[in-house]
């Protein structure tokens, strides 16, 4: 019913904000794969609240327990259970959203598709579902870099009309996590913490753009028609809460260039690998990759929950003015880094595995 990930490489994921914790169950993982544990960690670290003055002042731990399928670190090939409990839940903080629906947020949706919903922080809708595709991306992420070596890697491009210059082959996560915005331009950073900073101040939000690539992925990742990679990847990140756009290679500026000029010349080559002068498509060619860099942008709205007033109804359908409280980002981009991360990981070690079982026995 919706909480259900990928094919061969497949995660579920439960639990509500406020309730008793957020977990995920990840199926598939090939046996004998040494896990580092405190990389997992490292990730729900990256992604979890409090962590600087432009996050959400929501205060939680978010330690991951591992229940099931591992011996000593290695993965058995069985069902991996993880689970984070939930320790900082205030419900009250959200009275005032029990009888009001937030503008622009699922309450409204959830409401009338169920007739029933956990309002507190936004239940299954609220972003804290995100701590277990982290959890499950961390693990494919070591898988992807076990069998190729491959990186996956984002930042913050864009946060309201702040855009940062970045060359997408040079950035290191030691450029990333330099600043507590997440954007390898340094000075460009500086500039986004205060414009966060400002428009929290006015109790309103902001959104951005996310930029993420992939360097080292596997040649032939991908399959015909319904299931080409980038579909997949734009199912993936456009699932993630306040996510609104996506775009790959040359996205939508492409459309301003002439065949001539977009064309990815092919380069030759001494390995046998597809190489090509420029990288217009993004890695991803016909839906499968040729080998080169994919590079992705996902943008993402501003947060929907703010402390100014709106005009709004309640679940009775009369006109109401709610001033949200609760404890929310003033901006996702930030903390949305990782869980970009996680969910480009997923759908390449779900290909990763359809490719080694179609076309790898001979």
């Amino acid at each position: 019913m919706g909480s259900s990930f990928g094919d061969l490489f497949r995660i579920s994921t439960f639990g509500e904000s406020h309730g008793g914790g957020v977990g995920v169950i990840v199926e598939g993982c090939p046996p004998r794969l040494e896990l580092d544990l405190q990389k997992i960690q490292a990730e729900l670290d990256r992604r979890k609240p409090g962590q600087s003055k432009i996050s959400t002042p929501r205060k939680e731990e978010d330690q991951v327990e591992i229940l099931s399928g591992l011996l000593n670190n290695t993965t058995l090939g069985t069902p991996i259970a993880m689970v984070v409990r939930n320790k900082d839940h205030k419900p009250g903080d959200y009275k005032e959203m029990n009888v009001a629906f937030r503008p622009s947020h699922a309450d409204a949706t959830y409401q009338a598709k169920y007739g029933i919903q956990a309002r507190s922080g936004g239940g299954r809708a609220s972003a804290r579902e995100t701590i277990a595709r982290v959890a499950a991306g961390a693990i494919a992420k070591q898988l992807l870099t076990k069998a190729h070596n491959t990186e996956v890697l984002a930042w913050v491009k864009r946060i309201h009309t702040l855009e940062a210059e970045i060359n997408a082959q040079d950035v290191s996560i030691d450029d990333v996590e330099a600043n507590i915005v997440r954007c390898p331009n340094q000075v460009m950073a500086a500039q986004m913490v205060e414009r966060i900073e400002a428009i929290s101040r006015e109790g309103d939000s902001c959104g951005g753009v996310i930029e993420c690539v992939v360097r080292n992925a596997p040649m032939g990742l991908g399959m015909p028609v319904f299931d080409k990679l980038e579909a997949d990847l734009a199912k993936a990140v456009m699932s993630l809460p306040a996510s609104k756009g996506f775009e790959i290679g040359s996205g939508f500026g492409g459309t301003l260039l002439k065949g001539s000029e977009h064309n990815d010349a092919f380069l030759p080559s001494n390995d046998g690998r597809l190489r090509t002068a420029t990288n217009n498509s993004g890695g991803i060619q016909g839906g499968i990759t040729n080998g080169e860099s994919i590079l992705i942008r996902v943008a993402f709205k501003p947060t929907a929950t703010i402390r100014k007033d709106q005009q709004t109804i309640d679940a009775d359908g009369n006109t109401t003015t709610l001033s949200a409280k609760g404890r929310h980002d003033p901006c996702v981009l930030p903390r949305a880094v990782p869980i970009v991360e996680a969910m480009v990981s997923l759908v390449l070690a779900d290909h990763l595995l359809r490719q080694q079982g179609q076309c790898s026995l001979w």
